[in-house]
């Protein structure tokens, strides 16, 4: 097969992923890195000016994204039901979707330039030797972050709220009682702990999924009133894209990138498939005894059973549009999912981070109210 064809078929894996709202993060972290060695392949990185040149190159894509973010996600655009704009710096949110993506596309673009071996691979096993270092990087941001997440001592912490009072300010200082070690809680868990410390409270994400659980919320699963019995840290700041979460992530982005040396290294469609089918579900079948076993799946934590199964289901999907497309040749279906990978990150901006729907909103009629997404029902 053309390489040509495997592009295509990851940037249609990719188009497929963006309408898959729970796992489209994780999607994108193994697709994207599953490209990485098609991309760089071309480049000649035994040569070390090459490599210098690469590294370049992946350090200004990972600050592009970065910016990128920043000014999408970081609380310069106020949301559908309010036409203001601008961030007051002191608040801005540092982290988010494309900065993990950043962070992890950064750390497997380096991997592959520096970290592979030099000798032909003839085996599977030979593959495993020539980028074992990439498999040694995986197990070390493994074990720091089950080592941080499972044996860092979280403390009692306070954070403020601020509510309107007959026109005026008043804020409230609420504590969270913890005093645990290992808990993945929603208040008292190692990844919220790093990310005040390091982040600052005022730069973490204000609208956290755990709002709408039983526990915050008497609309559950939606946004409400607060039950009169509800814990102090219904209303905390939490990022669910925090600094330690995002190594696991960067792990993903690592999968990823060994789902696509398999598209290098072997050009038979039954060896790639075999293999592809074999490794995802081992990771499946870890990922849920993992979760059998006390680890629960996580995506807020990203703990490690939940990079297992999602990076497992993946495998599965990649392998099962791989068999449609490349291989039985079905791939007038898969057009229009082609131009969506194509134009991926332009359709995450307009679409995920609300653009669209701002625009639209901006066209009322006599009032901000009398728009057409509130005639339809979104952003009520």
């Amino acid at each position: 097969m053309m390489l040509e064809g495997l592009y295509q078929l990851l940037i249609i894996h990719l188009g497929m992923v963006l309408h898959w709202r729970i796992l489209s993060c994780l999607f994108s972290y193994l697709l994207l890195a599953s490209l990485l060695p098609l991309l760089i392949r071309s480049v000649c990185l035994q040569n070390l000016s090459c490599r210098f040149a690469a590294t370049r190159k992946a350090l200004m894509r990972s600050l592009k994204l970065l910016l990128l973010g920043l000014f999408l996600q970081g609380g310069f655009i106020h949301g559908l039901n309010n036409l203001t704009y601008g961030i007051d710096v002191d608040k801005i949110r540092f982290m988010g979707i494309l900065q993990r993506i950043a962070i992890a596309y950064l750390v497997a673009a380096l991997c592959e330039i520096w970290l592979k071996g030099s000798h032909n691979v003839s085996s599977e096993l030979s593959m495993i030797k020539k980028y074992r270092f990439h498999w040694v990087v995986a197990f070390v941001i493994t074990t720091i972050y089950l080592s941080l997440l499972y044996g860092l001592y979280v403390p009692d912490w306070e954070y403020q709220i601020s509510s309107e009072d007959q026109g005026s300010s008043t804020f409230l200082n609420l504590k969270v009682k913890c005093g645990v070690r290992g808990h993945t809680g929603p208040g008292c868990n190692a990844v919220g702990m790093i990310d005040r410390m390091f982040l600052g409270i005022q730069h973490l994400y204000r609208k956290p999924v755990y709002a709408r659980t039983m526990q915050c919320s008497l609309n559950s699963p939606n946004n409400g009133p607060l039950p009169p019995d509800a814990p102090s840290w219904c209303q905390a700041p939490f990022d669910p894209e925090g600094l330690l979460s995002s190594l696991m992530a960067t792990v993903t982005c690592l999968v990823g990138l060994h789902y696509g040396h398999i598209i290098i290294h072997f050009k038979d469609h039954k060896k790639r498939l075999n293999q592809w089918i074999l490794r995802s579900f081992c990771l499946l079948m870890l990922g849920l005894a993992l979760d059998l076993f006390g680890m629960q799946l996580n995506k807020p934590l990203y703990t490690l059973s939940y990079m297992c199964v999602t990076s497992g289901a993946s495998g599965f999907l990649l392998s099962a549009i791989y068999l449609m497309v490349d291989v039985y040749g079905y791939k007038r279906a898969s057009l229009v999912l082609e131009w969506m990978g194509v134009h991926a990150l332009p359709i995450f901006v307009l679409i995920a981070c609300n653009l669209v729907f701002l625009i639209i909103h901006g066209f009322y009629w006599k009032k901000p109210i009398n728009n057409l997404l509130h005639l339809i029902g979104i952003g009520k």
